[in-house]
């Protein structure tokens, strides 16, 4: 095991597939010369050189294109984009193009793109470099999406997604890059931790797609998140002292409904939490498999913690994170604490 932050994580990741698989090669902004805007590829271009670790210019539908292109003849691409809320000029190449190949030519063809890019707050950046768009591809049917909440998981699912012959949108979320965060404006630093690194092994691993994780258990409320906002629930549940479970979903599509039931039916009461706006996030799909799932379990309705409908605020982004407070006030309404 060796000691890594989410950053370093990426990174070795991405080395480990490059010294493994000669195919593997990554395209972005920055992310050659420079090592990316986040430095989760410093050091690539210098040790496999400008033909694998690729500096593109700012065009992220030439981006996404090139790189279904590198795909359909035999090598995996890792595109970086370098902010979520830049994909949006790539998002045709996305949704008609790479999610659809296999199934336009009946399995004949594929491009098993990996599209690594950073999400959510966490650097004041506001709204054109704040979004959190996972539920607007979880939509789309033909590619799977991604969110680590750790280091570990962040390596071990990044290496499944490149090695996966199906396209993957794997996000980043940007506020725990450096390190776990508990939702507290007040922590130094813009909110990261004294305490950033996590156990990694130094090798090669995978964590299986489509699989949910339980990182805290519990027998009272089980809340269900993903990326930043596990830290925050773990935090607000051991504030407030009732024994929550909590599920990192990890895998946003495809989800693994199993382990979600499994532990509502244990709880029987169940909050969804995300950092993208409430109206047709996706806790609202969320909601809908547990309550189908679970329904005759259920003691209370399902609780939804989200950000708010509007443009991610640069002056007022702590209003706008659902973090450790709201987090708390959330698990006492729901449990009926005063």
């Amino acid at each position: 095991m060796a000691q890594m932050n989410m950053i370093e994580a990426i990174r070795s990741a991405l080395d480990i597939v490059m010294d493994k698989d000669p195919n593997v090669v990554v395209l972005g902004e920055d992310v050659g010369y420079f090592g990316g805007v986040f430095r989760c590829t410093d050091g690539l271009q210098r040790k496999y050189g400008e033909y694998r670790v690729i500096d593109a210019p700012i065009a992220e539908g030439g981006i996404i294109g090139a790189a279904i292109g590198m795909g359909l003849n035999g090598l995996r691409p890792v595109a970086e984009i370098q902010f979520a809320d830049y994909i949006y000029p790539g998002f045709d190449q996305v949704v008609s193009e790479l999610a659809r190949i296999r199934y336009r030519s009946c399995g004949e063809f594929f491009s098993p793109v990996t599209i690594r890019t950073p999400c959510g707050g966490g650097i004041r950046g506001g709204q054109t470099h704040s979004q959190s768009p996972e539920a607007i591809f979880a939509h789309v049917s033909g590619i799977k999406t991604v969110m680590p909440s750790n280091p570990y998981d962040a390596k071990g699912l990044l290496i499944a997604s490149i090695e996966s012959d199906d396209p993957v949108l794997f996000f980043e979320p940007k506020r725990i890059y450096n390190g776990p965060f508990d939702g507290d404006p007040e922590k130094p630093a813009v909110g990261w931790t004294s305490h950033p690194k996590g156990d990694v092994p130094e090798g090669h691993y995978t964590v299986p797609l489509g699989k949910a994780e339980i990182v805290r258990e519990g027998s009272e409320l089980t809340i269900v998140t993903y990326g930043t906002l596990v830290h925050v629930a773990v935090a607000a549940a051991e504030a407030t002292g009732v024994d929550a479970e909590v599920v990192d979903v990890r895998s946003i599509s495809p989800l693994d409904v199993d382990t979600l039931a499994e532990s509502v039916t244990k709880t029987g009461r169940c909050i969804v939490a995300h950092e993208a706006t409430r109206f047709g996030g996706y806790g609202a799909e969320l909601a809908a498999r547990i309550q189908k799932e679970c329904f005759w379990h259920l003691e209370a309705p399902i609780g939804r913690i989200a950000g708010w409908d509007t443009p991610y605020p640069h002056a007022f982004e702590w209003q706008y994170f659902p973090g450790k407070k709201r987090m708390i006030a959330g698990i006492r309404s729901m449990m009926e604490i005063e």
